[in-house]
């Protein structure tokens, strides 16, 4: 073979071993649930096997790793099997917060108002405050308490400055659920494989403003952890609460600039007009 034919299919090697391969890389982080948010029957949808990603996300350095939620886990659940059906947040709060009204700022403040008072046996009753999480440890929802059967409550709220299209990668272990500005957006009964390991991203929408997000991850047992994070996009033009707080006054008092409210006081208190800082 001529020395020039050589380099020519040499060239077209590497061409397609480089092209391949960066195919394969800018597809990582590409939704692979889009539609949402959930609605009816599918609001218990878990996805199918086979359209696990099991994408390494490892070189992300956007996690969230500051929440609001319960000073507390659930505990003894009985597995997540049992709780995943049951608004574990009715149930402590007599039906004033659910998990629903969670993901919404008018449910949001009235954590303000209300502690979560579930049973002894499941770790009585619960005030609010913020917490800190390690992405990379595999039990980071633990918190102190039993590291089997428990559910975790956590919390954020996003101030985008504009109505955007934006992909949450999450990972969980095990069964977790998203719901955001009061519409569930992601229900998944499996594990993922790994704090780093994502099988789906989840196209959503943030609305201009205050955007309320909770994640609720429910464990059975082996590891416990829930990870969260957003496209390069929306972390560039985002901000996130709890950002420099520390408990629940230092929470509120960083997102008051992002509301308007009527006049405090009122348990129907309802939430008036987004703005911007």
């Amino acid at each position: 073979m001529k020395k020039s034919n050589i380099f020519t299919l040499i060239f077209a090697v590497v061409f397609t071993f480089t092209f391949s391969y960066a195919h394969h890389a800018n597809a990582i982080g590409e939704a692979n649930i889009k539609g949402g948010p959930l609605q009816g029957d599918d609001l218990t949808f878990t996805p199918p096997d086979a359209d696990q990603l099991n994408e390494d996300h490892t070189a992300d350095q956007q996690w969230i790793t500051k929440w609001y939620g319960p000073d507390g886990n659930y505990e003894n659940s009985g597995g997540f099997n049992t709780t995943g059906p049951i608004d574990l947040m009715s149930e402590g709060t007599g039906g004033k917060i659910t998990d629903v009204s969670l993901s919404t700022l008018e449910g949001l403040f009235l954590t303000q108002e209300f502690d979560v008072e579930w049973s002894a046996d499941n770790g009585g009753t619960r005030g609010w405050g913020v917490f800190e999480i390690d992405p990379a440890d595999g039990n980071n929802m633990v918190r102190g308490g039993p590291a089997d059967n428990f559910d975790t409550y956590a919390i954020i709220v996003i101030d985008s400055p504009e109505e955007r299209s934006t992909i949450l990668s999450p990972t969980h272990d095990d069964f977790a659920q998203i719901w955001i500005n009061g519409e569930k957006w992601y229900n998944n009964s499996r594990w993922t494989g790994g704090v780093y390991t994502v099988d789906f991203n989840i196209e959503v929408t943030f609305q201009k403003g205050a955007n309320v997000l909770l994640y609720r991850c429910g464990e059975g047992g082996g590891s416990a952890y829930l990870n969260l994070h957003f496209d390069d996009a929306t972390n560039d033009a985002v901000t996130v609460y709890p950002k420099d707080a520390t408990d629940q006054a230092s929470f509120f008092d960083e997102i008051a600039p992002l509301t308007a409210v009527e006049p405090a006081g009122k348990v129907t208190t309802i939430w008036a007009d987004i703005k911007r800082k």
